[in-house]
């Protein structure tokens, strides 16, 4: 009963009627941004943190909240239709899911997506809700050795596990340490990396930063290429997965909800990560693996599923630790930071109606979500019109006006368009902005408790070591670091040792025993490809027998 005490006070605060309101706003808002390529959670929240600091704190992440898992269903719809991901975790739906729509079935995908996502989501909170007052108790006995050892842990997995390669993105990590250490030093407050600009004496601001890497930076992207595919719309009727469909696909749900709830809790985790791994689960135990990329329904149920459950279970860490896993939870993170609460093992005691005010929403959110899915598409696949010229002027209007709000600075207005061009440099390089976030996000934290813990030491860096707790963290997070490049030095040499496995040239290899790809297509241009020459397969006449392909 005690446990429920607290759950059930939650409920109580969602169901005000001013809650409800934001529950309904986020989702709603998620989806929207979700439709529109190019402009993700991550620039989304970004650009509402002003309005956040104007309003009670448990509304502000509510409604934070529901934009984030919004969006991972609104990006399914027009990756379905028109074969345009409208955000980075539904890359993978295209592959399957569009070829669903061509052949008459995108009632069908849109239908299991949106089930598989009520049902990952709903499972994921419910693992939140029984996980996370468990890892808060746990958490603390953490003093400043393992408070060190989590921060450094979570820059070091974001870096090795993003989508983009381990060298850019610890540079990326770099550059976002660089930044957090402007301003006041932690113990003695003396001024470091000001430059003698008095702006800049109370180091870098979060909001500045964010909307301009995140919101400005984007838009600069999105303008150069942003090209809009002009295909004929599908036309949705029975938005409802019949019973071989759902026989089909709920292994794969369940499965997905699995996999995303548990990726989700990893630093770097996240609706990218989620999607991809679950999508390659269900092609490497398929009986059938060359109908994936052809209409398979479970390669839609599968990811939609993992996506959501992954933007759940991200919120365990951040709400019980203090450590975000992704760009968007290092937002959300700001945005706790901004009402005066700081995350971590004491916000279910010190605050517990933001805690399970946030968690009991989801609960409503999801039903929200799966209500809405189906009647909005009409009114979203025609959003994707929207002209880049419209669109833009009023993304960095709503921008500049939202950073000026926040500390009446116009010097805040300008750091947000150095970062914007920061921002779009890096895009355009190759660099993701997610893990220099994090990393300013998590440096003062680090710098702080590695400081107090060499105190504690008498600068014995070994100290870190003799200490149960921040021992095994430290075993833990060297593990994670080594274990994907022994995997990748195994895959490399079973590549080099094939050719002398390979069957002579008269042996003709039966497609079905193929070996599948260890991964599906990681990148947006990469996922639309491969949903391109599956369409042009089917549409190009049958060749003349000849010598069968090279697997």
């Amino acid at each position: 009963m005690d446990f429920l005490d607290p759950v059930l006070a939650g409920f109580g605060v969602v169901f005000t009627p001013v809650n409800l309101l934001y529950v309904l706003a986020g989702v709603v808002i998620g989806m929207v941004i979700g439709v529109l390529p190019g402009l993700g959670p991550v620039a989304t929240i970004a650009l509402l943190l002003p309005i956040t600091y104007e309003i009670p704190a448990e509304s502000a992440i509510i409604m934070l909240a529901g934009i984030y898992y919004g969006a991972m269903y609104g990006g399914t719809i027009t990756s379905v239709l028109l074969r345009l991901p409208g955000e980075a975790a539904t890359v993978i739906t295209t592959i399957d899911g569009y070829q669903m729509a061509r052949q008459g079935r995108a009632g069908s995908a849109l239908g299991i997506a949106a089930i598989g996502s009520f049902i990952g989501g709903t499972v994921s909170i419910v693992g939140l809700t029984l996980v996370a007052p468990v890892l808060a108790k746990f958490s603390l006995g953490f003093g400043p050795p393992e408070n060190a050892v989590l921060a450094a842990m979570g820059i070091l997995l974001v870096a090795s596990l993003g989508t983009v390669s381990t060298a850019k993105s610890l540079v990326a990590a770099g550059l976002g340490l660089l930044l957090a250490a402007a301003g006041p030093d932690p113990l003695f407050a003396s001024p470091r990396f000001t430059f003698g600009n008095i702006n800049l004496a109370d180091g870098v601001d979060f909001v500045a930063l964010a909307m301009g890497l995140f919101g400005l930076g984007e838009i600069l992207y999105l303008l150069e290429h942003r090209a809009r595919n002009r295909l004929p719309k599908p036309r949705v009727s029975n938005a409802w997965p019949s019973r071989e469909d759902w026989r089909q696909s709920r292994g794969a749900v369940g499965r997905g909800s699995v996999v995303g709830f548990f990726i989700g809790l990893l630093p770097g985790g996240g609706g990218v990560l989620s999607s991809m791994a679950a999508y390659a689960l269900e092609k490497r135990r398929s009986r059938t693996p060359e109908r994936f990329g052809r209409g398979a329904i479970e390669g839609v149920a599968a990811p939609e599923t993992a996506n959501n459950a992954a933007a759940t279970s991200s919120f365990i860490p951040l709400l019980t630790l203090g450590i975000p896993t992704n760009p968007v939870m290092a937002l959300i993170f700001g945005a706790l930071l901004l009402q005066g609460i700081p995350p971590g093992p004491r916000l279910i005691d010190e605050n517990p109606e933001v805690f399970w005010g946030v968690v009991d929403s989801m609960y409503i959110g999801n039903i929200f979500l799966l209500i809405l899915s189906v009647p909005l598409v009409g009114v979203f696949v025609r959003l994707v019109s929207v002209r880049d010229s419209i669109l833009a002027p009023v993304v960095v209007t709503v921008t500049m006006l939202g950073v000026y709000t926040v500390n009446n600075s116009t010097f805040d207005m300008l750091l947000v368009i150095v970062f914007g061009v920061v921002g779009y440099l890096m895009k355009k390089t190759g660099f993701e902005p997610g893990p220099l976030v994090l990393a300013f996000v998590l440096g003062s934290l680090l710098e702080t408790a590695f400081r107090q813990s060499m105190r504690i030491f008498d600068g014995n860096p070994s100290g870190f070591l003799t200490r149960p707790i921040s021992g095994t963290l430290f075993v833990v997070t060297v593990l994670a670091l080594l274990v994907p490049v022994g995997v990748r030095i195994l895959r490399r040499r079973r590549e080099t040792a094939a050719p002398a496995t390979t069957p002579s040239a008269g042996t003709a290899s039966s497609p079905a025993t193929a070996p599948a790809p260890e991964t599906p297509v990681p990148a947006q241009r990469e996922g639309v490809a491969a949903a391109d020459r599956d369409a042009d397969d089917e549409q190009r006449p049958p060749a003349a027998p000849g010598p069968p392909d090279r697997p």
